[in-house]
């Protein structure tokens, strides 16, 4: 087996690896297509809603089954930079989050509830029976 050298294609080398593949740290550039997404102002609103806390396990195991785990992450992130008071880039999944109605948009305005909404009805028939029937039993205590 042999070493490989900078500059040159060494298929015999273990992997085959060209040393002059990657650019140096600092000079890589961005595709010319690549579009940075907006910031975005998150606000609460709507304070005296009921439903679960941002940190209830409630919502990672039954809204991540109707929304998904992207989305999900992306509403707590909201609903973190709203409570603290920070901007954030604009999440991959808003549109999913508004039409679902967990959060409001308005231009470069997100509104977000500081309580996660109860699954509605409709959000309750998208879930396997058993994971339905266990979120029925868990909001009738």
């Amino acid at each position: 087996m042999t070493v490989a050298v900078p500059g040159k294609l060494r298929r015999d080398a273990r992997p085959p690896i060209e040393m002059d593949a990657a650019p140096a740290p600092g000079t890589a550039t961005a595709r010319p297509t690549i579009v940075p997404r907006p910031w975005v102002a998150v606000l609460l609103f709507d304070r005296e809603a009921h439903g679960h806390a941002p940190t209830d396990a409630a919502v990672r195991r039954f809204w991540t089954a109707v929304v998904g785990p992207g989305a999900v992450a992306d509403l707590l992130r909201l609903t973190a930079a709203a409570q603290t008071g920070r901007r954030l880039r604009e999440p991959v999944h808003l549109s999913l989050l508004a039409a679902e109605g967990l959060v409001a948009r308005d231009g470069d305005l997100v509104l977000v509830r500081p309580m996660i909404p109860f699954l509605a009805e409709r959000h309750q028939r998208m879930l396997h029976p058993a994971l339905r029937a266990e979120y029925r039993r868990l909001i009738t205590r």
